[in-house]
């Protein structure tokens, strides 16, 4: 009985640290992926959260700077990488602009 219970606990223990695995490992490897890109993100996340909603609306309508447009244009080729930095900017932006009134 007791090495019922033994077993138990060692399969419980196993299906857990398997569960826990599966769902982190893809998180973690995916953040490591596209590192340069990862701090891409995290420019533009600070960008928009330190802006002023009077800068945001100013910016709006401008041309992007060269390095801003060949940043696009790497996305638009890499579907992964631009899922990732979508992803990853998505949610903060989004809030921003709701802020902001530039969005419904």
């Amino acid at each position: 009985m007791k090495e019922q219970k033994v077993m138990f606990r060692c399969f419980y223990l196993f299906a857990i640290v398997s569960i826990v695995s599966a769902l982190l490992l893809p998180a973690l490897a995916g953040a490591q992926e596209f590192p340069i890109m990862d701090r891409v993100a995290d420019k533009v996340i600070q960008r928009y959260q330190n802006s002023s909603c009077e800068q945001l609306w100013q910016k709006k309508g401008k041309p992007k700077p060269a390095m801003e447009q060949k940043a696009v244009q790497l996305l638009r080729s890499d579907p992964q990488m631009r899922f990732a930095f979508i992803d990853k900017v998505a949610a903060p932006i989004a809030n921003k602009m709701f802020e902001c009134g530039m969005i419904p």
